[in-house]
C-alpha cells in the first residue's frame, strides 16, 4: 500500500523560505514520477513541480527560479525547497506519485503553507 506523508508546511513572511518533505512508503520514488501540487481556497488544484525517473524537472512558470524539487533516494523522500515566497504561494500543498507523469495514483494528505505580506 502506497503512503505519502507531507510535512514542513507552516507560516512564512514574504521573501522567506520553507522546505516541504514527502516521506513515501510502499513505492520506490526513484522509479516513479513524483510531483507537488497545490490548491488555494476557491481555486483549482495546480501542478507546481514534477520530477520523473529520467529527464529534467518541470516547474510551473510562476515558481521557476524560486522552487526546487528534489528527492533523496536513500530516504525515499521527496522535497520542495521554496524560496522567495510570495503571498500567492499560500495554499495546501500535496505530493503525488504515479507510474507516469500526469497520471498520479497516490496522494498525500497535504500540508498548509501560508505566506503573509
Amino acid at each position: 500500500q502506497v503512503q505519502l506523508v507531507e510535512s514542513g508546511g507552516g507560516s512564512a513572511q514574504a521573501g522567506g523560505s520553507l522546505r516541504l518533505s514527502c516521506a513515501a512508503s510502499g513505492v520506490t520514488i526513484r522509479l516513479y514520477c513524483m510531483a507537488w501540487f497545490r490548491q488555494a481556497p476557491g481555486k483549482e488544484r495546480e501542478e507546481v513541480a514534477t520530477i520523473g525517473s529520467v529527464g529534467s524537472p518541470y516547474y510551473k512558470d510562476s515558481v521557476k527560479g524560486r522552487f526546487t524539487i528534489s528527492r533523496d533516494n536513500a530516504k525515499n523522500t521527496l522535497y520542495l525547497q521554496m524560496n522567495s515566497l510570495k503571498p500567492e504561494d499560500t495554499a495546501m500543498y500535496y505530493c503525488a506519485a504515479g507510474s507516469y507523469c500526469r497520471s498520479y495514483s497516490a496522494w498525500g494528505q497535504g500540508t498548509q503553507v501560508t505566506v503573509s505580506s
